[in-house]
């Protein structure tokens, strides 16, 4: 991590991905692919109409530093005659810096928006917000337009998007001195939001959810906007201007960036402890926490999430492997009861591995089922040492894979896998990744444990014994339900009411069913075989169902033992 950071700061570019592919209809589409070559050549554009920020200058000669360090050139005007579709088409990005009030003629405004649909970039910075406000396609491109401010002032940065070019090298808070704009309205249903403003850090904000930096896919180009840049400091500041450098990239397509919306995602890992205490180390190793970044320490392990197995969701996770390393993104698993393992059997890992001579086993695949589409992971894979951001759709057994905003697999799996956990691997000793900000939205209604401390009735209790029918319901792993010696032998579940059902998971001990079925009722009194089985073989046994019941039966036929049916869990998943 201390690498990645002397990188950023050194404001060395970092190796271009070229290429991308299209998403899937259902989702907002990635980053456009016009200006896929490395970055060669930007505009900025500092013409003012109304106030003039004194930072202008200081702002130009940044970016010409950032030019000269990354091998792109600077031209710097405020002739607006430059607004020609004929000049704007050699420039992969244009830089409206601290821009105030009416600048372009209509003309010009005619050829900016068609520089923009031809896939051109739009960097705005501070002031640019205060800009064309009688031009609606400008206000939607920049995102929000300026309304006031307090007076210049030390405020807390919230970053919200640490796998962002621009972002990344930056702490979770961030602490600095500018003038902060408030706007006249919250852009975030429209914009990817990067970092917004802590509020209770100063005094004058009056947005309540405040962002303060985001980007953007708009008509056919990109977009990057920050509020910050108001003092001349701000563009010696070494954290502000590799912000601003990976700003430049990401509106150019020179770097991979995933700029959709992102709204209705829940964190199950923010970066704090707390949240980090609500997960579970399966198998040997583990990761230790600093700043918001969970980094692998030995293994072959998995943390997962046990708070709750999902269903019907999009789970992001941001990544980076500092070389050539391993990990993995795990989905659809049971309860692994400290067996790593269990998740790479029942479940499926994303891989995260840049080199394996298998495809189906790189970066980007379901591991050892179906490889990436190399060419658009090409085009959308940040290297080795910087931050990746995966997207992946599970819906039923559908599974669709998204790298920095761009589709790069689909699958439909064999594996029931249409409610379980998610984890992260941290493979083993020298197979270094780190892991941020995993969040996940959820679509429609949500499949839990219907089971979990219902009402049970079994036809015996083994002789003797305290293992009675509501073990297998308690959600304890080490107590469990054991029946009399003889077949046939059932367990029953009162559900409460009428449910919508998804799947039964049983996990048995050592005693188990070689044939068993598994029937559901609306009254307890008529029933429906769903599931049937002549060849159990203990262990976890995941059974997919469908319809509604209120009543839910296991009844064995044949025991694999000569002691009687026991069985640990009895889960019912549905909403």
């Amino acid at each position: 991590m201390i690498a990645l950071v002397l990188l950023a700061l050194s404001l060395v570019a970092l190796p271009q991905a070229a290429g991308t592919a299209p998403a899937s209809a259902a989702t907002p589409a990635a980053a456009p692919s016009a200006a896929l070559a490395p970055l060669s050549k930007v505009l900025v554009f500092s013409k003012t109409a109304g106030f003039r920020h004194s930072s202008i200058p200081a702002g130009i000669a940044a970016v010409q530093r950032l030019g000269a360090a990354n091998g792109f050139t600077v031209t710097a005007t405020e002739d607006a005659n430059a607004f020609t579709t004929a000049n704007l088409a050699q420039y992969q990005a244009v830089i409206w810096l601290s821009t105030t009030g009416d600048v372009l003629n209509a003309a010009q405004q005619t050829a900016f928006e068609s520089y923009i649909s031809a896939g051109g970039g739009y960097v705005g910075v501070h002031a640019a917000a205060d800009t064309e406000y009688d031009w609606p396609w400008y206000g939607g491109l920049v995102g929000a337009y300026f309304a006031s401010h307090p007076a210049t002032q030390q405020a807390t940065v919230r970053v919200e998007d640490r796998s962002s070019p621009s972002t990344a090298h930056l702490p979770q808070r961030w602490t600095r001195t500018d003038e902060w704009y408030n706007y006249r309205a919250n852009p975030r249903s429209a914009v990817k939001v990067l970092a917004s403003l802590d509020e209770s850090s100063y005094s004058g904000g009056s947005m309540g959810d405040h962002p303060i930096t985001w980007c953007q896919n708009y008509r056919g180009g990109r977009a990057w906007y920050t509020g910050l840049g108001h003092t001349e400091e701000s563009f010696t500041d070494p954290a502000f201007t590799t912000m601003l450098l990976g700003g430049i990239q990401t509106a150019s397509g020179a770097r991979p960036a995933d700029c959709r919306p992102e709204n209705g995602y829940t964190p199950l890992f923010d970066g704090t402890q707390a949240s980090l205490d609500r997960w579970r180390q399966a198998g040997p190793g583990g990761f230790t926490l600093a700043d918001g970044t969970l980094t692998s320490v030995g293994g072959m392990g998995l943390l997962w999430y046990p708070v709750t197995p999902f269903s019907d969701y999009s789970l992001k996770a941001d990544w980076m492997m500092p070389g050539d390393d391993n990990g993995g993104v795990f989905i659809g698993f049971p309860d692994p009861q400290g067996d790593p393992w269990k998740p790479v059997d029942l479940g499926h890992e994303i891989q995260i591995d840049a080199t394996d001579a298998d495809p189906s086993r790189t970066t980007g695949s379901v591991y050892s089922f179906k490889a990436p589409d190399t060419a658009a992971r090409a085009a959308a894979l940040n290297p080795p040492g910087t931050w990746n951001s995966y997207e992946i759709a599970v819906h039923g057994r559908h599974v669709e894979i998204f790298l920095n905003g761009v589709k790069i697999n689909d699958y439909t799996s064999t594996r029931d896998i249409a409610v379980g956990h998610i984890g992260v691997q941290n493979d083993g000793a020298g197979m270094d990744i780190n892991y941020r900000n995993i969040r996940i939205r959820q679509d429609g209604a949500q499949a839990t444990d219907l089971a979990r401390g219902r009402p049970v009735t079994v036809s015996s209790v083994e002789p003797g014994s305290a293992h009675v029918g509501a073990n297998a319901v308690d959600g304890n792993p080490a107590t469990r339900w054991g029946s009399a010696y003889s077949d046939p032998q059932s367990i029953t579940v009162d559900l409460g009411s009428v449910r919508t059902l998804q799947q039964v998971r049983l996990t048995w001990e050592t005693a188990y069913a070689t044939a068993y079925s598994v029937q559901t009722s609306t009254d307890n009194a008529t029933w429906r075989t769903v599931s049937s089985t002549t060849a159990g073989d203990g262990g976890l046994d995941t059974v997919a169902v469908s319809g509604t019941a209120r009543y839910v039966r296991v009844e064995g036929t044949a025991r694999a033992t000569q002691w009687g049916y026991s069985l640990w869990d009895l889960a019912v998943f549905g909403s």
